[in-house]
């Protein structure tokens, strides 16, 4: 029985998972960090995409990568947030997936991120997997094994 729901979940794709782009907070490249904090406060999430004016994904921007601008010597120098651009201090090495990929290959990828970002051919954003919409799905499968 076990078996049968593994190769459920392996047969599972990004695109059943994923949250679609129009759901997703993000930010744009020009956006200046005082505005990306503002965006992360309020959702309360600790990172969001970041997007080009074609949206186009361009990498994740986090509180941690803000703060760590915004510290100073010996105090925050917030004020400085207003005038440097979200491109220059995003993540831009981050792994991405494809809609036509499988729930194992978002497995593998959300091990060391909350979410991962879905692009098309021309890094379009599509969306996010995330860890808990993957967790949600091995649950689901542990207890239907179990109440057979």
């Amino acid at each position: 029985m076990l078996q049968m729901e593994r190769e459920q979940n392996e047969m599972l794709l990004v695109e059943d998972l994923m949250i679609s782009s129009e759901k997703v907070a993000h930010v744009q490249s020009g956006n200046p960090l005082e505005h990306a904090l503002l965006v992360l406060i309020k959702t309360g999430y600790s990172s969001v995409p970041v997007l080009n004016p074609h949206f186009q994904f361009e990498g994740v921007i986090s509180k941690t990568k803000i703060l760590e601008e915004a510290l100073g010597l010996e105090q925050f120098e917030m004020n400085r947030l207003s005038d440097i651009p979200v491109h220059k201090v995003m993540d831009k090495e981050v792994p991405c997936l494809k809609k036509e990929h499988t729930f194992i290959d978002a497995l593998h990828k959300l091990i060391d991120h909350p979410f991962i970002c879905v692009t098309g051919e021309n890094r379009e954003f599509d969306g996010i997997v995330t860890r808990r919409e993957i967790l949600k799905n091995v649950s689901k499968s542990y207890h239907e094994s179990k109440n057979k």
